[in-house]
């Protein structure tokens, strides 16, 4: 089966661009995959995307953009891709159903994914106190006192954020010093509700149905306590979902996929990437939908240049 455009990912990169191909004429093909809706079905509340004044759930708001995507015409369908070959023309990918697709142009929207401790009620208490986003979620804590777990320039930041929306803010530092640098720590010094916790693991987060506490342990001295708190934020990075692309186009050290200046277009003719696969900054449903808008349209534009292109040298069935 061969199509125009095939977007691998169904988060709100993936969805957007879906929108905008579909209006322009290029009935796009999703391919949701594991996860369908991205992070945002695990997100309980989200109260920072346009049009939602009274806010939103993250899996009624991921519905209305699938809603939305195939209104236009996009077709979502819910399989995994298993290989791709993307350096060639056309590009093909092959689906965990034994399926060979082809597309003239491809979008990669497959997000990223948080680094877990691996504590059980990580997942258990995700969205009812746990969390890997101090900008999505801090809001609910305001007043309130949180636990902000890493000691790199993300958990320095994540905490700064929190230590002006909330009452206090426990970073949990694993070694006697940070690896952050010199300014982050010493904003996170200065401010007067940070405290930090050398050599300090999290052995466990308290709580039935909502975050209470969470139980540490010293390193050196094997001594377990419970820091009452009611956010858990975990800091310590997040994994782009980009094994499935490596080889395939240029990925940076930390395996997010490279993209041109201003633009979403890859180091591979064809191919682009939108949301948090090609961005380890922001991370924002927000930004993720605009650089999905930014992938529809470039696709867009290189579809109807190559078909020029080939209309102009009688390659047109090519």
């Amino acid at each position: 089966m061969k199509r125009e455009l095939i977007i691998i990912g169904s988060g709100p990169a993936g969805y957007t661009a879906a929108i905008y191909a579909a209006r322009a004429g290029l009935q796009p093909l999703v391919i949701a995959g594991p996860e369908p809706g991205g992070q945002l079905t695990k997100t309980s509340e989200v109260e920072n995307f346009p049009g939602y004044p009274e806010g939103t759930l993250g899996p009624e708001m991921m519905e209305d953009l699938r809603k939305q995507a195939e209104r236009f015409g996009t077709e979502v369908t819910y399989d995994l891709v298993e290989r791709v070959e993307l350096r060639g023309h056309p590009k093909r990918l092959w689906l965990s159903d034994g399926s060979e697709l082809e597309a003239e142009a491809v979008i990669i929207a497959t997000g990223s994914s948080p680094k877990w401790l691996g504590i059980e009620a990580e997942q258990r208490l995700y969205g009812a106190g746990v969390s890997a986003c101090a900008v999505c979620d801090g809001f609910f804590f305001r007043g309130q006192p949180v636990a902000v777990v890493g000691g790199g320039d993300t958990a320095c930041e994540e905490a700064l954020y929190l230590s002006k929306l909330c009452s206090e803010v426990h970073m949990l530092v694993r070694r006697d010093e940070m690896r952050a640098s010199k300014i982050m720590q010493a904003r996170v010094k200065a401010a007067a509700n940070i405290y930090i916790h050398w050599n300090t693991l999290p052995v466990d987060v308290v709580g039935e149905k909502f975050v209470e506490a969470v139980r540490v342990r010293n390193k050196l001295t094997g001594e377990e306590r419970e820091i009452p708190i009611k956010g858990f934020f975990v800091a310590i990075g997040h994994q782009p979902n980009t094994a499935l692309f490596a080889g395939q186009v240029e990925l940076d050290s930390n395996g997010y996929i490279i993209t041109r200046p201003k633009s979403t277009h890859t180091s591979v003719e064809g191919v682009f990437a939108a949301g948090d696969v090609q961005d380890p900054i922001y991370r924002q449903a927000v930004t993720a939908a605009g650089t999905g808008c930014m992938a529809a349209l470039d696709a867009e534009r290189w579809l109807s240049e190559r078909r020029y292109l080939l209309e102009a040298s009688g390659q047109a069935s090519a």
